[in-house]
């Protein structure tokens, strides 16, 4: 029965592709985060406040070019795997300083079965500059996700 499941979950998520692909602007907010286009481009949630102060997201195209992936909507799996939110606003490398954060990217499940979360915040890490930020151990984050990321 749950085998059944996952292939109807994995059918719906691979008819975009089939169809037209990722097209991160008709994503709707709880599949945009940690999405990526057709175009090999990162899928990102901004937020705006309309004129009557409501906060309003949508689903924009980043300039962020991803190697060897397209057409891919993550799972939940994966963003409970590695502690992420699909309610998270533009890209950043702040979760990278709290420790939960890093052991869940870390983790097994996670550095295994989600190369499109672990390149994201590997990446973020490296371009942002926070190699000179200190984890528990007194590595670096960069230094410790690079470590622990060798599979």
């Amino acid at each position: 029965m749950m085998a059944v499941a996952l292939l109807l979950l994995q059918c719906l998520f691979l008819l975009p592709s089939a169809l037209a692909g990722v097209i991160c602007e008709e994503l709707p907010q709880e599949l945009c985060a940690f999405a990526i286009s057709s175009t090999s481009k990162r899928c990102l949630l901004e937020s705006t406040q309309n004129e009557g102060g409501r906060t309003e997201y949508q689903c924009r195209t980043s300039e962020a070019v991803v190697e060897r992936m397209s057409d891919w909507i993550e799972t939940d799996e994966c963003v409970r795997a590695c502690g992420v939110s699909r309610d998270s606003v533009g890209i950043s490398s702040d979760s990278l300083m709290e420790s939960d954060f890093a052991q869940k990217l870390c983790s097994q499940p996670c550095k295994r079965n989600c190369p499109n979360i672990v390149d994201l915040y590997f990446n973020l890490a490296a371009g942002e500059g926070t190699i000179s930020l200190r984890d528990p151990d007194g590595m670096s984050p960069i230094i410790s996700l690079s470590k622990n990321l060798m599979f």
